[in-house]
């Protein structure tokens, strides 16, 4: 089985490793980091960099997509190179996925028009303006397309995944040899639970909080949901 998890410049490291954890540990796995170009591609914080081992050319039909979220998502909104990858290898994937507003250029892309999807709950609006039925879930499948919520949620919709492609007996043995156990300290994990002043200190330093409804506005500021 070959996966591509795309990389892009500012993309969010757990968008991608997150779900490379679970993923490189399916049986008989190959697991490619890809990007227009081969080589180092740094994350949102500068401070991070993964090297991309191939083009998207020398993958054309991996058998599972990945699109990372990340502050460097609004530059990959325009159609280009990305976005016709996206498009010709998901004619022929068995699963196409997205981990937080990974889900934004899976939308751009023409992939999710009127499908169910999720995405960063500061992105929701802008997902639904791109014409996507928008669900607040911590993952959603709608049939060969899967998106996760915000970053941490791609471990959570990768091991689902893994349910569906081998077992929930894998699944659980992978989930154990992470030891992924969350028990986080504070119940701030959503805006649902978080107290208000949070919420709106994310919302405050968030790069959407100036975003249209109609989803434009592609400014510079601080990755999503990093206080200043």
């Amino acid at each position: 089985m070959q996966i591509a998890i795309l990389l892009y410049d500012r993309f969010t490291a757990l968008d991608a490793v997150g779900p490379y954890e679970v993923l490189s540990r399916l049986p008989d796995t190959e697991v490619t980091f890809v990007a227009e170009c081969p080589g180092v591609v740094r994350t949102d914080t500068r401070r991070l960099a993964i090297n991309a081992d191939a083009a998207l050319s020398d993958l054309p039909r991996p058998d599972i997509v990945l699109v990372p979220g990340g502050f460097g998502q609004s530059d990959v909104m325009d159609d280009g190179p990305v976005h016709a990858w996206l498009r010709a290898a998901h004619e022929h994937s068995t699963w196409t996925t997205s981990v937080c507003t990974g889900s934004l250029i899976l939308a751009a892309a023409g992939l999710l028009r009127g499908r169910r999807a999720t995405s960063h709950w500061l992105a929701l609006e802008q997902l639904r303006a791109l014409g996507v039925e928008v669900v607040k879930e911590r993952y959603v499948f709608d049939g060969k397309l899967v998106t996760a919520a915000g970053v941490s949620a791609g471990i959570d919709m990768a091991l689902a995944l893994v349910a569906r492609i081998a077992s929930e007996q894998v699944a659980q043995v992978i989930q154990l040899g992470i030891e992924y156990d969350p028990d986080p300290p504070f119940a701030a994990g959503s805006p649902a639970s978080a107290p208000e002043s949070i919420v709106e200190a994310v919302r405050a330093h968030s790069r959407f909080a100036e975003v249209t409804a109609a989803g434009e506005g592609r400014g510079e500021g601080e990755p999503l949901g990093r206080p200043s």
